[in-house]
């Protein structure tokens, strides 16, 4: 499932994963289309960059590019007409819809993979499990220090994604309520940069997709989340996000401009192909089919 070299590189720069293709002929039109670009959700672009390899081995005379830089990157990439697909880890905002129709611009939405956001400690945190509540406090900056929700006397250091990732939204609106994020908290560039500040701070707390757990190894763990203080803690899995029981998870959508034509439609039918879906569950997330 790998393409060659020759006509693939991966990047693994601060601002996450970019999966760069060189070779895009210039001469490309709507008729012959050989090259898309896929550009957005950092959350998903292991996802896409994965699916993009597969397709162009089963293809070769095809081309795909893949970049993250935010779901709000690649929503604002395809109202502006410079991204052929948009991937998101959230939906699309009715201010956003507004704009793209301003741009005679038509954003079409489809669900491909389900994910949990897996709220991460340091292995050496004692605390295992906490509400969703307690959670929210910590990222509004109301707690503080870890000895506030059952750990040792330390200050907690708050690591979040920054403004233009669509899990930065998503996590905001359904453990923050809506609150604003504290202004001490952290925002990192990427997902990869929260992990590895997670797995290097014994004080430090963070939030990332389920397909980022897999690669995280033993430096870090996976908090379990309560619903409330009634509630048994779960941890973030395929299982519990198919039965329901995790509380924070989420679809992961594709966009593109109007219904899809030629290589975009192409590439967006086989995400949802069995091959397609069972590359969701290699790379850690959850199949919609």
């Amino acid at each position: 499932m790998r393409a060659t070299t020759s006509r693939l590189t991966i990047l693994l720069a601060i601002t996450g994963l970019v999966l760069v293709n060189c070779s895009k002929k210039s001469n490309d039109s709507a008729a012959t289309q050989r090259y898309i670009t896929v550009k957005g959700s950092d959350t998903m672009v292991h996802l896409a960059s994965n699916w993009a390899e597969a397709f162009m081995a089963k293809y070769p005379e095809y081309e795909i590019s893949v970049t993250g830089g935010g779901s709000g990157t690649g929503i604002a990439a395809l109202i502006n007409g410079t991204t052929d697909v948009c991937i998101s880890s959230r939906n699309i905002k009715s201010k956003e819809i507004t704009l793209a129709k301003g741009k005679n611009q038509n954003p079409v939405e489809f669900p491909v993979a389900r994910d949990g956001i897996a709220v991460i400690l340091n292995s050496d945190n004692p605390v295992n499990e906490l509400t969703i509540e307690q959670i929210g406090k910590i990222y509004t900056g109301v707690y503080t220090n870890w000895n506030q929700v059952g750990g040792p006397d330390a200050g907690i250091i708050v690591n979040s994604r920054e403004s233009s990732s669509g899990t930065y939204v998503f996590f905001q609106e359904h453990v923050l309520n809506k609150k604003d994020y504290a202004a001490s908290a952290n925002l990192m560039p990427s997902t990869a940069a929260i992990v590895q500040s997670v797995s290097q701070d014994k004080q430090a707390i963070g939030y990332v997709g389920l397909g980022y757990v897999q690669g995280a190894g033993n430096a870090i763990k996976v908090l379990g989340v309560k619903t409330d203080n009634n509630s048994p803690a779960v941890l973030a899995s395929e299982a519990a996000i198919v039965s329901g029981a995790y509380p924070i998870s989420r679809d992961l959508y594709i966009y593109t401009n109007g219904v899809p034509q030629g290589l975009t439609k192409n590439f967006l039918d086989f995400t949802l192909t069995p091959e397609g879906q069972r590359i969701v569950s290699e790379t850690g997330y959850v199949p919609v089919k």
